[in-house]
């Protein structure tokens, strides 16, 4: 079955419907393996299940653009993708992105659960299109660009990568204002930038490299260093570049915190801690991110959004 097909309103089948199911349940409980927490059980109810869906939408995209879909195609056929094709993921991401659209056109259904979970979030409220289009792109720019020259074109890729779903985020909850948004792009980079610092190794493995090549001259580090089973002086050191940019970043956002009240704030300050919580496992690992991802504890977690409210109450 083809895009076209699904277009000129072609059904899927009860086996593909229960699949997709499956999947996307599978991809839902990522979000416990998370930096920071998704949807935590203080919110009101509709907020977790608006952040839920809009998660869940996030955590797909992802998971087309790394390969990283359930076994079985069913998310494919739920696309209207042969499956011969599956594997393509610009092709996905096309298919995705018609569905996707169905969401914001009151007289189609779209076919994929986690889009139709999204849908009541979206008219609720009242969320346009553009920073969900933007997860797409950044997903699309990960499969023709696999290396950055400078810091800045790594920014201008968080704009697309991470700065949405932090403006979904005010978006749901009421809160967006120019400040307000400014202060959460910051926040958002710095927690993609994060992930990329932990994620080195992993990313090498898909060809992907997202520590700027500029600073990887400057520090003397090689694409081979970072193939090695542990990182050397000279990757510790950039690592450690990279991080202080971060915490900057998260110093920089850190305010949204303090601009709101009640529940939300708590969960900004866990956005925020998550990623504090991160750079100290990074540190506390000498900055070597390549045996594996450093990842916070629980406890780390909490001591420091009890810090970030100190801070910003």
């Amino acid at each position: 079955m083809t895009v076209e097909d699904e277009r000129s309103g072609s059904h899927t089948t009860s086996s593909s419907r229960s699949g997709g199911q499956e999947a996307a349940r599978a991809v839902l409980d990522k979000a416990a393996h998370e930096n920071f927490p998704v949807a935590p059980f203080f919110l009101p109810r509709a907020w977790r299940t608006d952040l839920m869906a809009v998660y869940g939408y996030a955590r797909l995209v992802d998971d087309i653009g790394d390969g990283d879909l359930a076994p079985g195609g069913a998310d494919a056929e739920l696309l209207g993708v042969d499956r011969e094709r599956a594997d393509d993921a610009l092709v996905m991401l096309d298919a995705f992105e018609a569905d996707l659209r169905r969401v914001f056109q009151p007289s189609a259904e779209p076919c994929h659960p986690l889009l139709r979970a999204l849908r009541p979030t979206v008219r609720r409220h009242g969320l346009t299109p553009e920073p969900f289009l933007g997860l797409i792109e950044a997903n699309r720019q990960d499969q023709r660009v696999r290396r950055y020259a400078t810091y800045q074109e790594l920014l201008d890729y968080c704009e697309l990568s991470a700065n949405p779903v932090g403006r979904l985020v005010l978006g749901i909850t009421g809160t967006t204002s120019p400040e307000r948004l400014r202060l959460s792009d910051a926040i958002c980079t710095a927690l993609q930038i994060v992930e990329h610092i932990q994620d080195v190794a992993e990313d090498l493995r898909r060809d992907r490299i997202y520590l700027p090549a500029e600073d990887m001259k400057r520090f003397g580090v090689t694409e081979a260093d970072l193939a090695a089973p542990r990182g050397g002086v000279r990757l510790r050191a950039l690592v450690a570049r990279e991080a202080e940019r971060a915490e900057a970043l998260l110093n920089e956002g850190t305010p949204l915190v303090g601009s709101v009240h009640g529940r939300l704030k708590v969960l900004l300050a866990g956005f925020v801690a998550g990623g504090r919580a991160a750079l100290r496992a990074v540190a506390a690992a000498g900055h070597d991110v390549l045996p594996g991802p450093p990842r916070p504890t629980k406890l780390s977690l909490l001591r420091e959004v009890g810090a970030t409210l100190r801070r910003e109450g």
